[in-house]
């Protein structure tokens, strides 16, 4: 790998601000909003931001870089497509179970659902997460598509997930700064919550901006894994009829080797007896 100490750098620096975000979203609720629960009070709130930006930001972003691992890439492709697609089923559970406590929450307490922009763009990434994660799975995981729709989607399929994963990243500022200013009393004196909040949106603009920057460079792409064994139509592997034609070239060379030697043979033996009749 090209520039492999700084893909490590920028690899250890995503995980540790990815990991801080996740840790600081549990501060945030168990610290300032009073812990976690699931009675349909606030307590079942909390556990949205918490698995929001555990799973839709933190998992979601390993598995858009679980290709570029170097030390995957002895791996084979159906596995590493396996743990890809782990990976997004893990943080879509998360997101459902998100999903859930928010709206039990507002119903539980006669709460308008669906009203605010962050609600708008968070259900429909999130309706497009779960499609985007269906489509790869049948058409790339699965083997049924043919090769021709995987190499048609693929370029659809990269850049639809890099906008889900922006897009992910802007609605959780939105349901941050949401938060702090129906929440907080006094957000604008830069209260303890809300300076603390406030420094975990700015830790996933920067978890967000590492993972762009990885995936992004052509540099850091597994390395495309040799063509596959063609099979000729009588049955046979091409690999395998080259292989069979070296060793016949072998056999060949040696038989040649051999009657040139028993012609020569025979030669001296016609000259030596031809030497004997002439002395006679």
């Amino acid at each position: 790998m090209d520039g492999y100490r700084g893909f490590l750098g920028l690899l250890v620096s995503a995980l540790l601000v990815g990991f801080l975000s996740v840790i600081f979203s549990l501060v945030w609720v168990l610290h300032y909003r009073e812990g976690l629960g699931w009675d349909g009070t606030a307590l079942e709130f909390n556990w949205h931001p918490v698995f929001m930006v555990t799973g839709f930001v933190f998992i979601q972003g390993i598995a858009i870089i679980v290709y570029r691992l170097p030390w995957t890439w002895k791996c084979s492709k159906l596995l590493m497509k396996s743990i890809h697609a782990g990976l997004h089923t893990v943080a879509a559970i998360l997101v459902i179970i998100s999903l859930v406590s928010v709206f039990d929450y507002h119903n539980a307490g006669n709460i308008p659902n669906m009203y605010s922009l962050h609600s708008w763009v968070g259900l429909t990434v999130v309706i497009l997460y779960i499609l985007q994660l269906l489509l790869g799975v049948l058409v790339f995981l699965l083997p049924w598509a043919p090769l021709s729709l995987r190499a048609l989607v693929m370029p659809m399929h990269v850049y639809s997930g890099l906008l889900i994963f922006g897009t992910v990243i802007a609605t959780v500022l939105m349901g941050v700064t949401e938060k702090l200013i129906f929440g907080v009393s006094g957000y604008s004196t830069f209260p303890p919550e809300g300076v603390f909040a406030n420094t975990l949106g700015l830790l996933n603009v920067v978890f967000g901006a590492l993972i762009f920057w990885i995936v992004t460079r052509p540099q850091w792409q597994r390395p495309k894994e040799p063509n596959p064994i063609l099979f000729q139509p009588n049955g046979g592997a091409r690999e395998g009829a080259e292989g069979s034609a070296v060793n016949f070239s072998h056999v060949d060379q040696s038989d040649s080797k051999l009657n040139n030697e028993v012609a020569a043979k025979k030669r001296n033996f016609s000259v030596d007896e031809a030497g004997q009749r002439s002395t006679m």
